[in-house]
């Protein structure tokens, strides 16, 4: 089984996410916050679950309900390590500092 590991980009975009949600609805927010974790836990074993994108990376769509997230993220089959690169809202135009 892979280790999944979450780079400080990825984690600030978490945060950004929850506070966005939370500052309308607490509740919803950790709720989507435990879906996306679980989602991010299942690339332990399914590293390659995801859709190819850019530059070997790959893009993990993440929806609940009307409200959805993407992840990118980086396979490394040599360290069996799944890296959490980023994370967005489905609606947003692009990934943070891109």
């Amino acid at each position: 089984m892979a280790r999944v590991e979450i780079t400080a980009r990825a984690l600030s975009d978490l945060e950004r996410l929850f506070e966005f949600t939370a500052e309308r609805n607490p509740r919803k927010a950790r709720e989507q916050l435990l879906s996306v974790r679980r989602a991010l836990e299942l690339l332990a074993e399914h590293p390659l679950l995801g859709r190819d994108a850019e530059d070997g990376r790959r893009e993990l769509i993440l929806l609940r309900g009307r409200d959805g997230y993407i992840a990118k993220y980086r396979w490394l089959p040599a360290e069996e390590i799944v890296l959490i690169l980023a994370v967005r809202h489905h609606r947003e135009a692009g990934y943070s500092e891109e």
